[in-house]
C-alpha cells in the first residue's frame, strides 16, 4: 500500500484555497500511484473554526466546499476531515473518503476534546460508538480522529479490528515537546493494534496557536517508519511494502522547536491578517532584542523597523546595545526621544497632583513613560500599517510587571508564553554560531529604566526563582504549601502567588501571542478577574 501523506497548512476560512491545495495534493498522490491521499483534520474549514461553524451561512459554504472535494476525486482514495451536519441539524467533526467522485465512507469523531485551546463540545455533537473500518480497494483502513487516539478505553475496542493501516487525522497544536508525546502513543497503539499508524497534522499559525506538523507512521511493532519535517508544510509517500517506508526527519532539540514555533506563529499571524511589516521598540535589553530577532527570521530584515525610544534615564550602553541588535539583525531604525513629551504630561498633571497632595514621584512617573513609548510606537503603526509586536514575556505578565497601554501595547505579543529563563536560553541558543543578540544584553541585570539605577531584582525575586515558582504553580498546578515544600520561602511563595492572581485583569488587555507551554495565558488558563479565593 502506498500512503499519501499531506502536511498541509490550512487557513480558517479559506475554504475555496484549501480544497485548492487538497485538490492539487491529490494530483499528486496519482503521479505517485498512490492508493490513499491523507490529509488532516478539518481541512476544508482549517483549524479551529471556533465560531465560525455557529454560522449557517459558513456551515453551507463548508458543505458546498467538501462536495467540490468530494466530486474532484479520481482513483487515489482521500481521507480528510470536515465539518459534517446532518439532517436534524446536528454538526459532527469528521472524516470522510471519497474515491472516484463519490462519497466512500464518513467517520465522526467520538472523544470531543474540551479543555485548554479546545472547545469541541460547544460546537459538535459526538460521533456514535464503533470502529471507523472501511474497504479501500480491497484494503482494510481504520479511521480515527485526534483525541480519539489518546483515549485508551476507545483504542482498546479499536483493537479488536483487524485493519492493513489506522489513519489518524489530527489538528494538534504544539507545545514544548509534545512531539515526543505523540509519537510515544502513535508507538503503543499501534502494538496494541498490530497494524501500522499514520498520524496526520497540519502545519501553521492561527491566533495564538502553532500547529507545528510532524507527522509520521510506524509500523505494527511501533517502529518509526516515516517522520515529516516540523513547522513546514510537506507531502511525501509512505511505502508500506518498502524496507525503507519514507524520510525520517531529525527531531530538532527544544529550543529549536521553541524558535521554529515562535517564527512559525509571528509570520502566519502578521502575514494572514493583512501585514508584511512590523516595528518593535528597542530598549537595549534581552526582551526587545529577542523579539525584533524572531520578527527579522519571521518577516524578513527589510521588514522590520526598530525604534529606539530614550528617556532621561536610559543608559548609553543600553543605546549602543539596540544599535548593534539591529546592526547584527540588519534592520532599519529610528529614533524618537520620548523626554519632551514626558514633560509636558508631567507638566499637565502637575497642578491636579499638587492640589491632591500627590506630588511625590513614585509609579505614576515611571509609568507614564512607558505609556509615552506605547503612543508614539502605535501612532508609528497607525501611520505605516506596520504592526506593533509587544516584548513582554511571560514571567513579567504573570506578575503584572508590565504597563497597560504602555510596553504591553501592540497587535501581538511574541514572548507572551515564553518566560525569561528561556528568553535568556534562547538568546544564547540564537548566539551558538555568531553574535546575533549582543552579549551585554544577556550579561547585564534586566532593567526597566523608568527611574535612576532601576533593576527588575528592585520588585521582582530573581529570574530563576520566580519561574521556578511560576512553572510550578502555572503549569504544574502546584499550590503555595506544595512549592514552599521544594525549599522556597513560604512568605515568597504566596507573595508572587498573590501577584499572578491580582494582574489578571491587565493580561485579559494583553495582545494575544504565540503559545508555547501547555498553560498558556488566555487559551489553556482562564481565570476569573474578580474572585475570592485566595490559596
Amino acid at each position: 500500500m502506498r500512503i499519501f501523506l499531506a502536511q498541509l497548512a490550512p487557513r480558517v476560512g479559506d475554504l475555496e484555497g484549501n480544497v485548492a491545495a487538497m485538490i492539487e495534493a491529490m494530483r499528486a498522490a496519482e503521479r505517485e500511484g498512490c492508493d490513499l491521499a491523507v490529509f488532516p483534520e478539518l481541512a476544508v474549514t482549517g483549524y479551529p473554526p471556533e465560531d465560525l461553524l455557529l454560522r449557517p451561512a459558513f456551515r453551507r459554504a463548508a458543505t458546498r466546499a467538501t462536495e467540490a472535494l468530494v466530486a474532484a476525486t479520481r482513483d487515489v482514495c482521500a481521507v480528510f476531515g470536515a465539518p459534517r451536519e446532518d439532517e436534524r441539524g446536528r454538526l459532527f467533526n469528521s472524516a470522510l473518503l471519497a474515491q472516484g467522485g463519490r462519497l466512500l465512507g464518513v467517520y465522526d469523531k467520538q472523544r470531543l476534546p474540551n479543555y485548554g485551546v479546545f472547545d469541541e463540545r460547544r460546537y459538535f455533537v459526538p460521533g456514535s460508538a464503533g470502529a471507523g473500518v472501511f474497504e479501500v480497494d480491497g484494503w482494510r483502513v481504520g479511521v480515527a480522529i485526534c483525541e480519539d487516539l489518546w483515549h485508551d478505553e476507545l483504542a482498546a475496542e479499536l483493537a479488536g479490528e483487524a485493519c492493513d493501516v489506522w489513519l489518524n487525522l489530527n489538528a494538534s497544536p504544539f507545545h514544548v515537546g509534545k512531539q515526543a508525546q505523540r509519537e510515544a502513543l502513535v508507538a503503543r497503539r499501534a502494538r496494541a493494534f498490530g497494524a501500522p499508524v499514520v498520524y496526520l497534522n497540519p502545519v501553521g499559525g492561527q491566533d495564538e496557536i502553532v500547529f507545528d506538523g510532524g507527522s509520521h507512521a510506524v509500523d505494527g511493532l511501533g517502529k518509526l517508519l516515516l517522520r515529516a519535517p516540523m513547522f513546514v508544510p510537506w507531502q511525501g509517500v509512505l511505502d508500506l511494502a518498502a524496507v525503507h517506508a519514507g524520510p525520517v526527519t531529525a527531531l530538532p532539540e527544544a529550543l529549536e522547536q521553541m524558535w521554529q514555533a515562535l517564527v512559525l506563529g509571528v509570520r502566519d499571524y502578521v502575514q494572514r491578517n493583512g501585514c508584511r511589516e512590523a516595528l518593535v521598540g528597542l530598549s537595549g535589553g534581552i526582551d526587545s532584542a529577542l523579539t525584533a530577532a524572531i520578527a527579522a527570521e519571521a518577516l524578513g530584515a527589510r521588514n522590520v523597523l526598530g525604534v529606539l525610544l530614550p528617556s532621561r534615564y536610559s543608559s548609553d550602553h543600553s543605546l549602543r546595545d539596540a544599535q548593534a541588535l539591529a546592526q547584527n539583525l540588519g534592520i532599519e531604525t529610528i529614533t524618537l526621544p520620548i523626554q519632551s513629551g514626558v514633560d509636558a504630561v508631567e507638566e499637565m498633571l502637575a497642578p491636579v497632583f499638587r492640589a491632591w497632595g500627590k506630588t511625590q514621584p513614585d509609579v505614576t512617573e515611571e509609568n507614564i513613560q512607558a505609556r509615552m513609548r506605547g503612543l508614539l510606537l502605535m501612532a508609528l503603526s497607525n501611520k505605516t500599517g506596520r504592526m506593533l509586536l509587544s516584548t513582554g514575556n511571560k514571567s513579567e505578565m504573570a506578575v503584572g510587571y508590565a504597563t497597560l497601554y504602555g510596553d504591553m501595547a501592540g497587535g501581538f505579543a511574541v514572548l507572551k508564553d515564553v518566560y525569561k529563563t528561556q528568553v535568556y536560553a534562547l538568546s544564547r541558543w540564537l548566539n551558538r554560531h555568531a553574535e546575533v543578540i549582543p552579549q551585554h544584553s544577556i550579561d547585564k541585570p534586566p532593567s526597566a529604566e523608568l527611574r535612576p539605577d532601576q533593576k527588575d531584582s528592585d520588585s521582582l525575586p530573581d529570574y530563576d526563582v520566580l519561574d521556578a515558582i511560576l512553572m510550578a504553580h502555572i503549569e504544574r498546578r502546584m499550590g503555595v504549601e506544595e512549592i514552599a515544600a521544594l525549599g522556597y520561602p513560604h512568605a515568597l511563595v504566596l507573595r508572587v502567588v498573590r501577584m499572578l492572581q491580582r494582574a489578571e485583569y491587565k493580561r485579559r488587555q494583553a495582545p494575544p501571542g504565540v503559545k508555547i507551554t501547555e498553560r498558556a495565558f488566555g487559551r489553556d488558563r482562564r481565570y476569573p478577574i474578580t474572585h475570592a479565593f485566595y490559596d
